[in-house]
């Protein structure tokens, strides 16, 4: 199944990228962005949508930069959208932002740590919005089927799967790249978050490491394995980040990183 946003199809011919910051900084970091972002992609040839999220509620430490907050956040969302002409994915945390959330984003996201929470992909697939589930990192691949029913019980047939590793050991992530044929089974755009994949959840105590080395090989392998789309998190200087510095991309390297995967995504397609 492909899914119709804006004027390209998801889980078609042309390969879909979902990037951004991790979380909503600044609005200059946000223009910076997705501004080289859009014209990497356009001149690549390649599906883009832009991805910060207003809230990251998942952190180590209570004291960890969450973001801007829903109301600021989904504001600047606004403004880039309308800048930049660009489609948005955003997470929501809670069932009550779902409708909220959707007067802004095309596609709702549910983060990995929330995905079986039924109450907030109902609330999600009612808005009509596009809704992403990302597979927690406890869950076998075959689990998200009864995820997907959820959704789709509620009304709504667009729906994309996230992959983003599963748990190993205490303070890693490893890919399992069987987990994206198995879920392309159940008919639906299959995603993979190269960024998140390479986090060591926990691994500086109070927060996640990470190593953004590992990003271009995962992104590779998972174009190899028949991904319809993937998911970078991208900002001008990662090293200063005030989120998941250690994992994100630096936005000077998405071109090359961007223009081999597209290469591999073409070869298997």
């Amino acid at each position: 199944m492909t899914l119709k946003l804006k004027n390209f199809e998801i889980g078609g011919e042309k390969l879909t990228i979902l990037a951004g910051p991790c979380a909503i900084e600044s609005m200059d970091i946000m223009r910076k962005t997705a501004e080289g972002l859009k014209l990497v992609c356009e001149k690549l040839g390649i599906n883009y949508v832009f991805k910060s999220s207003y809230d990251k509620a998942n952190r180590s430490s209570i004291t960890s930069y969450r973001g801007v907050g829903m109301e600021k956040g989904l504001e600047m969302l606004a403004q880039i959208k309308k800048e930049f002409d660009l489609p948005i994915v955003t997470d929501i945390h809670t069932p009550d932002q779902a409708a909220v959330a959707a007067e802004v984003a095309d596609i709702l996201q549910i983060p990995a740590f929330l995905c079986r929470q039924t109450d907030l992909l109902i609330a999600a697939a009612k808005t009509g919005k596009i809704v992403n589930i990302k597979k927690g990192q406890f869950l076998a691949p075959q689990q998200m089927k009864s995820l997907i029913k959820k959704v789709e019980d509620s009304g709504n047939k667009q729906i994309m799967l996230t992959d983003r590793g599963v748990t190993f050991g205490y303070n890693n992530l490893v890919s399992d790249f069987r987990a994206i044929p198995i879920m392309k089974e159940f008919g639906y755009p299959v995603v993979f978050d190269a960024t998140h994949s390479v986090q060591m959840p926990g691994s500086n105590g109070d927060s996640t490491g990470g190593d953004r080395k590992f990003v271009p090989v995962l992104a590779n392998c998972a174009m190899s394995a028949g991904a319809d789309v993937l998911f970078f998190e991208v900002h001008p200087n990662p090293d200063n980040a005030l989120c998941d510095g250690p994992n994100m991309l630096y936005l000077k390297d998405a071109e090359k990183v961007f223009e081999k995967c597209k290469a591999i995504f073409e070869l298997v397609r």
